[in-house]
């Protein structure tokens, strides 16, 4: 046996996160180790506390430690408009930028039948009643991932909204700045072509 049973099970723990591989997972494992006992319980103590203080919104879903969250509780965002993201990390990465003023509806994942992730497992019932009963929103912007899932959840979604008289968008997906068309691959480049759009 390489490892105690104590530190395999710590190692084990690390590969359940997403990203994390064995090596990873030793090095983080022995990493813990050589700390001292204050150091572990500061990252007890930091861990216990988010996922006490930490909850979704009543409104879009996204994590907060208020409720609502700030930028639902932000008067100067525009109401009329919602952006549905897979993530609250997709949420952070559309702020980043500095150039999105509306609102967020997190969904909290994709349909994936592979993995028994149905609509019902997702944050969806949640944004059809904010549409439902509000006068106020009139678009809806997909930002769902561009894969499978994402776009088989963006379709459904899609069938869903339209009946409210809500104006429903796909975020465009296709070649980054600085990619060559040569590495692209044919989804990528399908993409680049359906939202093509004309110089100004």
């Amino acid at each position: 046996m390489l490892y105690t049973e104590s530190l395999s099970k710590l190692i084990d723990m690390f590969k359940k996160m997403p990203g994390i591989g064995h090596k990873s997972a030793v090095r983080l494992a022995f990493n813990i180790l050589s700390l001292d006992d204050n150091q572990v319980e500061d990252i007890v103590k930091t861990i216990k506390n988010a996922k006490e203080k930490i909850s979704y919104c009543s409104v879009c879903q996204n994590l907060t430690e208020t409720d609502p969250c700030e930028i639902c509780s932000n008067h100067k965002r525009d109401k009329s408009v919602i952006c549905v993201m897979e993530t609250p990390k997709d949420v952070i990465a559309l702020e980043k930028t500095r150039e999105y003023f509306g609102q967020y509806h997190v969904l909290h994942g994709a349909i994936s039948p592979m993995d028994n992730i149905g609509p019902e497992e997702l944050k969806i019932k949640e944004l059809i009643a904010r549409i439902s009963s509000s006068d106020e929103i009139k678009e809806v912007i997909l930002a769902n991932n561009p894969s499978i899932e994402g776009e088989a959840t963006a379709m459904y979604l899609s069938r869903l909204i339209k009946p409210f008289g809500v104006k429903v968008t796909r975020i465009a997906f296709g070649l980054p700045i600085g990619g060559d068309l040569e590495y692209a691959d044919e989804v990528t480049i399908t993409k680049a072509l359906e939202g093509r759009r004309e110089i100004q």
